[in-house]
């Protein structure tokens, strides 16, 4: 089957960023199908342009990856209302490149950004195929609650446009269990779980990580890390303060690796609290990630105290368990219940520095524990987030798709 994805936040494995959907990609064309992404050329994670071959991908099965990069407005970070001039531009220059793709079995979207999922829908209503609508995030659930989006007639359409997806996908897939009620409660008609998960491949269960702490300074340290996007949904503030608490352990060093829109705002609080046990780290490829995990002692996931965020499935938390590190998991709902049920690192109450410097403290002092920790959460996401098995899943649903 031909495949056509409309993802402006795509990323590949030489970029920074969650790789979920290029895995997934990769498993189609190994199966022989062909995968046609549509794309942003601006990353949606650091705001610079993505330099990438334009040649397709080919696999021995015959299956083939092409991705086409079509016009998206450059200031994608500077405010809100250059975001939205962002997402628009991508939605009208993907519909129009999306238009001259051929002989297409099957047109799949994802949210967010929910305008690129109206495209997918206009596209497959022309194009009279299926419509796959993946949800990652709740948006514009996440975006009011935060408190990005404010306007009263951006709140109605973001939510009628929601509504409206719904209700046409042919089948709305999930990639967490907490999305569920929501998904379904505004019409969608049939939905499936395929939820994050993790290459298994790529990571390593007890790997040193020498090389990664030479280059960075971090020999002979207690190494807790948090990897990922450095926005205003990420409560880094409170890793600040926890650092500022742990100032007196010297062996412990915060690694904060990647990028966003607060990042220099963190940078000049650290500095100003004058913090020289955090180091921030510039974002790297997800190739590279596995290294960089290696190098850590425990990681951290933490979002801020939101009663939607409680259904999120963090890409991140995954990547963690592969590489056999104890999690610290400063976020409640339904990844806690991943955390505990696998034995695989600590809760802690959000919005509490002490009770995070706590929980490193007790991990930097435990080291037995600790590993066994990382080793149980690696069995589990052996067991139930391969993500070979979760692109099988995929694939079966498609397949159905077609036969429907």
């Amino acid at each position: 089957m031909h495949i056509l994805l409309i993802h402006q936040a795509f990323v590949t494995l030489n970029e920074p960023g969650g790789t979920r959907h290029c895995e997934l990609a990769h498993y189609l064309a190994s199966q022989g199908h062909r995968i046609t992404i549509i794309t942003s050329p601006i990353s949606y994670l650091t705001g610079k342009p993505v330099e990438d071959d334009d040649d397709p991908e080919t696999f021995e099965t015959g299956g083939t990856i092409t991705i086409l990069r079509p016009y998206a407005y450059k200031a994608l970070h500077k405010s809100f209302i250059h975001r939205v001039f962002n997402f628009i531009s991508f939605m009208i220059s993907s519909f129009i490149v999306g238009l001259r793709v051929r002989n297409v079995d099957l047109v799949w979207g994802t949210s967010p950004p929910i305008f690129q999922a109206f495209t997918a829908w206009g596209l497959s209503f022309i194009k009279r195929t299926p419509f796959l609508f993946e949800v990652r995030d709740l948006w514009p659930a996440f975006a009011i609650q935060v408190g990005v989006l404010k306007l009263p007639f951006l709140i109605w359409a973001s939510e009628w446009l929601e509504k409206f997806l719904y209700r046409r996908a042919d089948k709305v897939i999930v990639n967490s269990p907490g999305f569920i009620q929501h998904v379904d409660r505004l019409g969608a008609k049939e939905i499936d779980l395929v939820p994050n998960g993790v290459d298994l491949n790529m990571f390593t269960p007890l790997q040193s990580g020498e090389t990664f702490r030479q280059a960075n300074d971090l020999e002979g340290k207690y190494v807790t890390l948090y990897a990922g996007a450095h926005g205003m949904s990420n409560d880094l503030e409170i890793i600040l303060e926890a650092a500022h608490i742990l100032k007196p352990h010297t062996e412990i060093v915060f690694v904060l690796l990647g990028d966003g829109k607060e990042k220099p705002n963190l940078i000049r609080k650290a500095n100003e609290a004058n913090l020289d046990n955090i180091r921030f780290l510039p974002p790297i490829p997800k190739s590279q990630i596995p290294a960089a995990l290696a190098a850590a002692n425990s990681c951290i996931a933490i979002l801020k105290p939101i009663p939607l965020y409680s259904t999120v499935y963090p890409n991140k938390v995954f990547d963690y368990m592969a590489a056999a590190r104890p999690v610290i998991c400063v976020i409640d709902g339904v990844i806690r219940e991943v955390i505990e049920s696998a034995s695989a690192g600590i809760f802690v109450p959000l919005g509490d520095p002490k009770s995070l410097a706590d929980a490193i403290l007790f991990l930097s002092k435990n080291r037995e524990e600790s590993q066994t920790m990382g080793l149980s959460g690696r069995k589990y996401v052996e067991e139930n987030y391969d993500r070979s098995m979760l692109a099988e899943k995929m694939t079966k649903i498609m397949k159905e798709m077609l036969r429907k």
